[in-house]
């Protein structure tokens, strides 16, 4: 057997075995701090639009958290004034940071959808914005629950299967046959 062929084995064996860690960066190269992982179930979330506007918003018990973003490149609005309605209760919102805000409210809203309208106003221009909060605890907490899927299980799994496969057959390819005199 010649030298190419056993190259050629260990190479594609070695590129299949190495592809998962290329994703993977290292310091100084990676996209700045990670979110951390969700270990609980994914929070309530709504997104309400327009065409100039982006509002979402995400449900910590009684803790709402929203942002204000330029529909047309993902900036957060600065200087915009937020007058927020869920469920038809006007709530108070108070702003952190250019497109940032916060609000408490009086009640964990019960499960099933919420009406919320947001009313943006940015120099002298006002705009409305609607959408629903989607509040279904149960199926939130069975889609989080695992943290990893059963596929990027299996991926991996076959994976390994693929290049234990690849070396079993490069070293049955490289015993050297036994030599006639």
């Amino acid at each position: 057997m010649t030298l190419f062929p056993r190259l050629t084995a260990f190479t594609v064996a070695t590129l299949i075995a190495i592809t998962p860690l290329a994703t993977l960066a290292g310091e100084g190269h990676d996209h700045g701090e990670a979110p951390a992982a969700s270990s609980g179930p994914a929070l309530p979330r709504f997104a309400a639009t327009s065409e100039n506007f982006e509002l979402i918003g995400v449900l910590n018990g009684r803790d709402l958290t929203l942002w204000l973003d330029h529909a047309a490149d993902n900036s957060p609005v600065e200087g915009a004034n937020l007058e927020l309605e869920i469920g038809g209760v006007k709530v108070e919102v108070e702003q952190h940071e250019a497109g940032e805000f916060e609000a408490e409210l009086a009640e964990e809203p019960e499960e099933g959808e919420v009406a919320i309208k947001a009313k943006v106003g940015v120099g002298q221009r006002t705009e409305l914005l609607s959408g629903d909060l989607d509040i279904h605890l149960d199926e939130q907490a069975e889609e989080s629950a695992s943290g990893v899927s059963w596929g990027t299980y299996g991926a991996w799994g076959a994976g390994g299967l693929v290049l234990l496969a690849l070396l079993g057959l490069a070293m049955r390819r490289t015993r050297v046959a036994p030599r006639h005199s």
